[in-house]
Formats: structure tokens, sequence, C-alpha cells
């Protein structure tokens, strides 16, 4: 009872103490975390996914954002790759060897297509003088997590020594199963960490997708800091919503950002969020300067 009382009286008093220093925030506010300018402290290399901004072509978002100090396009394929290069833009995760999200490593009928289209896109991409091309584990279908463990590996496996020959690494993508991708496998860090140890290759990695991961398992800076190893990109958005990613959500990007760097990390951090606001590409460069730590 005692130990009650006194966290009701400790608790009254951080109440009564918060009007004396409402005006002095302890935690810096969103705005006062963005630059104010296109000046990029080299923290955090930025980039953005191209499916978010679809009413721009490639060549349109190309010049948008390196004006905001982005130097990478996620999720391009082969055929927009010149335009990337015209404007000195990396294609910073690639795509287009998957055969979609839900039909993937986990499922042994698939391994053969995939096995063939990986090789050719991992030539494609290490040609391209790229180094990151994103895969998916497919949903589960009734399969259990440790089968779908050890197909996963067991097909991998088989283009691994190709991607390290080539300086290429296969990526996989977490995604939550709750709300935008039900029945998808990998939505775990835990599992994902998991089939890293299990194919055992510097050339495979993760990809962590804050906001999937926020609605799967939350936790988001213990998880990155316990398991930076294993993750070999980032994609941001605000939960819920999946959109904007400043104070009209949950999540706190700077600190999270912040311990992203902390892990010494030195891959890119791209912004996959779908923006609501009428001026689209502010909402991008505001995102930026928030994560610009």
């Amino acid at each position: 009872m005692k130990k009650s009382s006194n966290r009701r009286s400790a608790i009254k008093n951080i109440i009564t103490g918060s009007v004396a220093v409402a005006a002095t925030p302890l935690i810096p506010s969103f705005a006062s975390c963005a630059t104010g300018s296109n000046t990029m402290k080299g923290n955090i290399n930025h980039s953005v996914c191209r499916w978010c901004f679809d009413g721009l072509s490639v060549e349109e978002l190309c010049v948008e954002a390196k004006k905001m100090g982005i130097t990478g396009i996620d999720l391009v394929g082969p055929k927009d790759w010149p335009t990337l290069k015209k404007h000195g833009m990396v294609s910073t995760m690639c795509n287009g060897a998957e055969i979609s999200l839900v039909k993937g490593w986990n499922d042994p009928q698939y391994h053969a297509t995939l096995i063939k289209n990986y090789t050719e896109h991992i030539n494609l991409v290490a040609d391209a003088g790229y180094k990151n091309l994103i895969c998916f584990s497919g949903n589960r279908n009734g399969m259990d997590d440790a089968t779908g463990l050890k197909n996963a590996a067991e097909g991998l496996k088989k283009i691994m020594p190709l991607a390290e020959k080539r300086g290429v690494t296969v990526i996989m993508e977490l995604l939550n199963s709750k709300v935008d991708h039900k029945d998808y496998m990998c939505d775990k860090t835990a599992w994902g960490v998991e089939l890293c140890k299990m194919i055992g290759s510097e050339n495979f990695k993760l990809l962590y997708d804050i906001y999937h991961m926020q609605i799967d398992e939350g936790d988001v800076i213990r998880t990155i800091r316990n398991n930076s190893a294993y993750i070999g990109h980032y994609h941001t958005a605000g939960v819920p919503g999946r959109h904007e990613i400043d104070e009209s959500q949950e999540l706190y990007y700077p600190a999270i950002m912040k311990a992203i760097v902390e892990t010494g990390f030195k891959g890119y951090v791209a912004q996959e969020f779908i923006p609501v606001a009428k001026d689209k590409l502010g909402s991008l460069k505001k995102a930026i300067e928030i994560c610009n730590i």
C-alpha cells in the first residue's frame, strides 16, 4: 500500500511540476528537427520510394528529390535506371526479380522461377553498379513458420554464391500481416533474423520497414539496436495510416534515426509514406528534414 501511495504522490508531483516547465519542452518538437535548408548532415543516406510519388515521372522525381539532398530512389526496375544515372541518382533498392509479395521463397513451387529471375537480376544489378535487390517471403497459406524458414533458406542459398561473387545484397522485406499484408510470413524481425542465420551470408539482409514493424511488434528502437547486424535497409511511414512522418502520427522519427546512426549503419533510409497533404513534395521535404539528424 505504501508503494502505491508513493507512486500516486510521484505522479502528482510530476503533473504539478509540468505546469511550471510547460514553456520549455523536454523533447524537441518535430518542427525543431527541421534543418530549414537543403544542408545534409551526412549521418543518414536518404532515399525515396518511387511508387509513393507516382504522380511524377521518374525524371521529375529525380529532379525534385535531388534538390532535397536525396541521393537514391527505391523500387525502380532496370528500364528506369538510365534516367536515374542521367541525374546522378542511385537505384537504392532494385526490384523486378520477384514474382509477387504473396508468392515467395517460403514455397518450393516457386523456387525454379525465382532462381531464374534472381540469377538474371543479380547480374543486371551488378552490371549497373548497384548493390541491393529486394525479395519477399510469400504468404503462409497454412504453412508453419519453421517449414517456411527451411524452404526459404534452401531456395535462397542457391543464389547466394552469385550474389556474393557480384557484390549484390539480396534483401527480404519485413511486412506487417495485421493490417496491410494478411498472411505474409516474414512479419516478425525474429523470423527474418533466423533466416539470415540459416543462410549465413553477409549478402543476405533484412529490409526493416519501420511502419510495418511498429504495427506487428513495436519496440522499434530496441529491435533495431539488437538486430542491426542483419538489417541492410530501412523504410519509413507514419503509424497509423502510412502517411506523413510528422507530428500527426505516433512514431518519433528523430529518435529512431538517431538509434539507426548509433548502430553504425551506412546504408539507405527510404521514405515510403503516402502523402495526404496537398503539397506532396513539401511533405517529402519535411520528412527528409525530420530524418536529417
